[in-house]
């Protein structure tokens, strides 16, 4: 499992959230059987959303990052619930593209660096709130920051990284997050901004051994960093066959009552894990009968 810590300047002026995700990105690589490229992006995002989540309020909020640019992965999709455990999935898995100008792995070329990132927060009202920015850049961490000082006005750094071997399997993952909170003093910019100025990649950090618990005492440093919390985060998909069910009842009677009289059963894959769900023309025809309310089909 993957770690996450929450640590806050003294005065209150500062927050700031690590994560070590490198099991995360490796689930991803496991279940989508993804490129490198697409490891380190998709593992990016999920990185981002299970860093995001933890600030939901909510034990039942759900946060969702959804970016769609004109790269090859096309859309990429990362849920988080409360507790910072996330599952996520790309539209394309396999990107081959040669490295960038710096010799790494190139996110930006493979995302695109036109499009939307979109920030679904389900904080289970009426309707959910929805935040969307154009892509800056397709890093994922500058769209990121780019995010929250537009759509929320909060200035915020953010860093994600993942590192990949050479036989696709994942070395290292992470992030951080760190925002100004209301009416931080100037000279808290000015220490944030020498800390944060020549530090390591956050991949580079996780791969050495630093913890989230260190990582937010270097970013917070000279600013009395004091550790609000610390949690295990996962892949975690929360698939079943109910909720498969309740999908299919929102084709509609007549879509579904197709399938069961020309396919005579469906099976159904879940995009995230790739659990699949197998449906007999009996067990479609009772679901039918069950879901005849007017309101769910």
């Amino acid at each position: 499992m993957g770690r996450l810590t929450r640590a806050i300047s003294k005065d209150g002026s500062v927050m700031a959230i690590a994560a070590d995700t490198t099991d995360i990105a490796a689930a991803i690589e496991h279940y989508h059987v993804t490129s490198a490229v697409v490891t380190a992006a998709v593992g990016r995002l999920a990185t981002a959303a299970s860093i995001m989540g933890v600030l939901l309020k909510g034990e039942k909020d759900t946060l969702t990052l959804r970016i769609n640019g004109d790269g090859p992965i096309g859309a990429m999709i990362a849920v988080a619930d409360s507790k910072g455990n996330v599952k996520a999935y790309p539209l394309n898995p396999i990107v081959e593209l040669p490295l960038n100008d710096k010799g790494k792995l190139d996110v930006s070329g493979a995302v695109g660096k036109n499009g939307t990132l979109s920030v679904i927060r389900d904080l289970g009202l009426k309707d959910p709130y929805v935040g969307q920015t154009p892509i800056v850049s397709g890093e994922i961490a500058e769209d990121i920051t780019h995010y929250y000082a537009t759509s929320e006005q909060t200035p915020t750094v953010c860093a994600l990284g993942v590192l990949v071997n050479p036989d696709l399997t994942v070395k290292a993952a992470g992030g951080f997050l760190v925002q100004l909170l209301p009416y931080a003093d100037e000279s808290v910019i000015d220490v944030l901004e020498s800390n944060i100025k020549d530090l390591p990649p956050i991949s580079s950090m996780i791969a050495e051994g630093k913890r989230p618990e260190e990582i937010c005492n270097i970013l917070l440093s000279g600013l009395e960093p004091e550790i609000l919390d610390e949690s295990m985060v996962a892949y975690r998909c929360d698939c079943s066959k109910e909720r498969v069910e309740r999908a299919l009842l929102s084709l509609g009677r007549q879509q579904l009552t197709e399938i069961i009289n020309e396919d005579h059963g469906t099976e159904v894959s879940c995009h995230f894990c790739n659990k699949k769900y197998r449906f007999t023309e009996e067990e479609l025809t009772a679901l039918l009968d069950r879901g005849t309310r007017p309101e769910a089909l």
